[in-house]
């Protein structure tokens, strides 16, 4: 194994490179995963507009407008990491209303978001069709393990140290979260691309030793 240094912008390339080359059949689902602090959803955002210019229609989607309503998101507090790890996420709507549309027999016709939990309701978005060829991002955390159906998936690495200092003072009570997500699912140790981020200005690709430089 070994660790690629590389730079943000070319970091965007590569991913653009290998995403814009992919033939599935169907759509293209990406997973981008990792804590906030790690930014998984500003490096989704940044592969849009260089995937749309390679002529391939993508979709963004944030995990974070996937929620549970705070009835049930909330049942044990605000800020029980158990809870925050297991159940805040509706995976079953991120399935329904996403993965599964945008799969080899899915209609194309995906919803870019469910809950608005700022007000604690449906969001009344309008659904996006994705024709074929397309791409749809899912950034969050959480997102491997837990048999999502995606076609490449992408983790941000934070090192324990990097998490505690990056994470908001607020958030710090998911740090446990995070803590259990590495040593439950490990997710380093199948994603189809690990980036190690601790330093955001200098992210850094880890390969296996017979992978192509």
């Amino acid at each position: 194994m070994r660790v690629r240094p590389i730079s943000p912008r070319r970091l965007v390339a590569e991913l653009v490179e290998r995403l814009a080359g992919a033939t599935p059949a169907g759509r293209l689902r990406v997973a981008v995963d990792g804590a906030p602090a790690a930014g998984p959803d500003e490096l989704a955002a940044a592969l849009v507009d260089p995937l749309r210019a390679r002529g391939r229609p993508v979709l963004h989607v944030r995990a974070e407008d996937f929620l549970r309503p705070a009835s049930v998101r909330l049942e044990r507090g605000r800020t029980d990491p158990d809870a925050y790890y297991e159940g805040w996420v509706d995976e079953a709507g991120l399935r329904r209303e996403v993965l599964d549309p945008a799969g080899p027999d899915g209609t194309g016709r995906l919803l870019p978001s469910l809950w608005d939990a700022r007000v604690d309701r449906a969001s009344r978005a309008a659904y996006v069709e994705l024709p074929p060829g397309g791409v749809v991002l899912v950034s969050g955390a959480f997102l491997l393990g837990g048999g999502l159906p995606f076609d490449v998936t992408v983790h941000l690495e934070l090192s324990a140290g990097a998490l505690g200092r990056r994470t908001d003072p607020e958030l710090g009570w998911t740090l446990p979260a995070f803590a259990r997500y590495a040593d439950e699912v490990a997710p380093a140790s199948f994603a189809d691309l690990v980036v190690r981020a601790d330093d955001p200005r200098r992210p850094a690709i880890v390969e296996s030793a017979d992978d192509p430089v």
